[in-house]
């Protein structure tokens, strides 16, 4: 999720076993240790695209590093503040530790995917129970976990993890929810999926993206699960075959080892680009959730040289008349046919 999320949820476990005298210690290493697994971000190579996106969420984010990061943290943050605040390296790691702890299981309820359980498997973890921005989550944590800060009473910051507690709560009703309207979904088009997902949209857990296999290719439909539920039905993606839609790539070319790649982290759900035959997208997200223009995209280049590597882009189409139809979507309202 984003740092300010990352940073306030981190914060608030030491802050909730923490004592008036070392609550300020709590918040700041606590903050400061939930938002240190991604500096992982920093793992980048101008020669291959695709590096960011292994290691973004990798082994700073796994369970097993967790006890490693934090002893990071605290050797730097105890040498800086220890003998300021009068605390303990004990105590020191102890509020490291659970501040860090909280940033890859935070992670995994978004749809990205964290390697949690890294170096054992490189599967990406996606409970899909919250969007990767949230201001509803974010801002009730931010507010307790200062006024926790401010006033120095932890019962503040109990509050806040009970929120968070809440609030996950509320995610998976949503996703079980939207899940099984799903797979009605499905049925009614006499279709028995291979796989369905179910991710929340944007920041919210009203209207969700319901995304489902079948032999050939995707459905990709809209279910706003409110009091009612109102379903904005999408259209058939047909899957990415190379063999039909890049015959010739060379399958030993770097372009191809890319390809399974991005294959690996987008778990497979790639389409070409019907205007771009030289375009292969990530199909899982879109601003409009019934919809597959997705946010990343590879690009090949034919007759390039076999060490080349292809080219990612960012593909996030928030337009007005994108941003008109989510509000819709959102609110409820009928789509114009």
């Amino acid at each position: 999720m984003d740092p300010v999320s990352q940073g306030a949820l981190g914060a608030s476990l030491p802050q909730a076993v923490s004592t008036t005298k070392h609550i300020a210690a709590a918040t700041l290493f606590g903050t400061v240790s939930g938002m240190a697994p991604d500096l992982d971000a920093l793992i980048r190579s101008p020669t291959d695209p695709l590096l960011y996106l292994e290691f973004h969420r990798q082994f700073t984010h796994s369970l097993i590093f967790i006890p490693v990061g934090a002893l990071i943290c605290a050797l730097l943050l105890y040498g800086l503040f220890g003998r300021r605040w009068q605390i303990s390296f004990k105590l020191s790691y102890v509020y490291c530790l659970l501040g860090y702890a909280t940033h890859g299981l935070l992670d995994a309820c978004t749809s990205y995917g964290t390697q949690l359980l890294w170096p054992f498997s490189d599967m990406r973890v996606a409970w899909n129970t919250i969007s990767i921005i949230e201001p509803m989550f974010t801002l009730p944590l931010l507010a307790l976990v200062m006024t926790a800060a401010v006033r120095r009473n932890p019962l503040f910051a109990r509050l806040a993890v009970c929120w968070v507690i809440a609030f996950h709560s509320f995610g998976i009703f949503q996703h079980l929810r939207v899940e099984a309207i799903g797979y009605e979904i499905a049925a009614e088009r006499g279709h028995e999926p291979i796989r369905l997902e179910v991710k929340p949209s944007f920041a919210n857990l009203l209207l969700w993206k319901v995304i489902y296999e079948i032999d050939d290719g995707y459905y990709t439909d809209a279910v706003r699960a409110g009091p009612t539920v109102t379903i904005y039905r999408g259209k058939f993606i047909p899957r990415l075959d190379v063999a039909r839609d890049l015959p010739w790539l060379d399958p030993d070319s770097q372009q191809a080892r890319d390809l399974q790649r991005f294959a690996w982290f987008s778990r497979g759900f790639l389409s070409l680009d019907p205007a771009n035959p030289l375009r292969v997208t990530d199909m899982r997200y879109s601003l409009v959730p019934n919809e597959a223009t997705g946010m990343w995209s590879i690009w090949f280049e034919q007759g390039a040289d076999k060490e080349a590597h292809v080219r990612i882009t960012p593909d996030r189409d928030t337009s007005q008349p994108k941003r008109d139809k989510f509000a819709q979507m959102l609110r409820g309202e009928a789509l114009a046919e």
